[in-house]
């Protein structure tokens, strides 16, 4: 069997396991993890967690322990194109050979916690194994790792990390984690355990409080930004910006990252922050500056502001929620300049999107509804509605599939306007599967 047959064979086995289906158990994962030798045990790790900005954060942190010679697990939710991205090792998805090989490591063992089990292991489950198996046995020097939903009944939360992450926390994810953001905080508080540093980012109070209450429950040190860390300044510069860093080890000058908006540099900051925790860096020592422009000028983050086409420029941005979707909001009026912008726009079931398209109304001059991928995918009628109310009927259109969507957008974007396409752009925004959909059409 090649590699890519068993590869498909073993996509299917895991879509198998209902790509959507959430079971917060950990003693199953616990078992399957026993069963495989405890993997998880054989590197330290980074552990994240947050609403938004942190695959960007988690994707900053790798790319900079590589740049100070470590090698690196990555483990990142949901993927944009194939499920591999969401292992990789020293920056890049594990092969289609190794994928399906670790699989094949795990599976039997996975039969035997599921046959013991009311309800099977999970796809999050397996993939969270299989990346701590492939991590083990590559071996990595350290793991850089990424909740899938909340944080303290989250699958990987059987590594108890030595530095735990928190980017900021907003309303999502409420019907699983609670209707407040004092709730949310609480559950992804969790991922902070006995002895632990903390990095967080700039929290709203009724997030700071559960952060700190749960530091001071099991005996963890904590870094905020705004206190011991952060972005002293930053300008605009040509495919990116250039940051001024206080760290925890000092200043750091002259940091170029090719990413766009204010968020990425607060992200920016949260991982340099976490990277001198882990790396030993404070008061008294700082890292080598060089190495961390290295690291920072080499991060990348797909489907956040990503460029993928120009004349017209066709922007791809996964926002989701009313926090990400603010931030990018405020990065396309800070950031580029374009004298006609056409969003399209295809959100889950389950978000707000009222709050998405009235955030984006100031900017977007006409919207394409669509409907993405997802079996949870918002209705295109429904999604319609809510676009007229915002934006008026006269600056919205309907496209049911992807492909017409976007090339409906370009259209409009491209409408009456005389010579040059430069200030003219697309952006495909409201949920990562839209963005996912559009670059597989865009990326070919």
């Amino acid at each position: 069997m090649t590699d890519r047959t068993d590869f498909a064979a073993v996509e299917a086995e895991l879509a198998d396991r209902g790509f959507t289906r959430m079971a917060f158990e950990l003693d199953k994962i616990e078992s399957l993890l026993d069963l495989l030798g405890s993997p998880q045990r054989a590197y330290p790790s980074i552990h994240l967690t947050g609403t938004n900005g942190k695959t960007s954060t988690a994707r900053m942190i790798d790319s900079l322990l590589r740049a100070f010679g470590l090698h690196t697990g990555r483990y990142t939710s949901p993927h944009l194109e194939t499920v591999r991205e969401r292992i990789s090792l020293d920056g890049e998805p594990v092969d289609e050979g190794r994928f399906a090989a670790t699989y094949r490591e795990v599976e039997p063992l996975a039969r035997l916690v599921d046959e013991r089990s009311a309800e099977p292991l999970t796809y999050f489950d397996m993939t969270t194994a299989m990346a701590f198996a492939a991590f083990a046995d590559a071996p990595v020097d350290v793991a850089v790792v990424e909740v899938g939903l909340g944080g303290a009944e989250d699958a990987t939360n059987v590594i108890q990390a030595g530095v735990a992450v928190i980017t900021p926390i907003g309303l999502d994810h409420t019907e699983w984690l609670g209707d407040t953001i004092q709730d949310i905080a609480l559950a992804k508080a969790g991922i902070i355990h006995k002895g632990a540093t903390v990095i967080s980012a700039a929290q709203e109070e009724e997030a700071a409080g559960p952060i700190l209450e749960r530091c001071a429950e099991v005996g963890a040190t904590i870094a905020r930004e705004g206190a011991e860390f952060g972005v002293l300044r930053r300008a605009v510069a040509v495919g990116g910006q250039v940051l001024t860093l206080q760290g925890l080890g000092g200043v750091y000058e002259e940091v170029f990252i090719p990413l766009h908006g204010a968020h990425q540099a607060q992200n920016a900051a949260v991982a340099l922050a976490a990277v001198e925790a882990f790396l030993g860096a404070g008061a008294k020592r700082q890292l080598d500056v060089e190495a961390v422009r290295e690291g920072f000028a080499t991060a990348s983050s797909p489907g956040r502001l990503e460029r993928v086409r120009s004349a017209p420029t066709i922007l791809l941005d996964g926002a989701h929620n009313p926090h990400g979707m603010a931030a990018t909001v405020t990065a396309l009026q800070e950031e580029f300049a374009f004298s006609k912008l056409v969003a399209v726009v295809g959100v889950l079931g389950d978000k707000d999107a009222a709050s998405l398209l009235e955030l984006l109304e100031p900017v977007v001059d006409r919207v394409v509804v669509t409907r993405n991928s997802s079996p949870r995918a918002m209705p295109t009628r429904e999604l319609a509605a809510l676009a007229a109310e915002v934006f008026g009927p006269e600056r919205v259109e309907v496209a049911e599939e992807m492909p017409d969507a976007i090339e409906t957008a370009v259209a409009m974007a491209e409408e009456d306007v005389p010579g040059e396409l430069s200030g003219v752009g697309v952006l495909v925004t409201g949920s990562v599967v839209t963005v996912a959909d559009a670059r597989r059409l865009l990326k070919r």
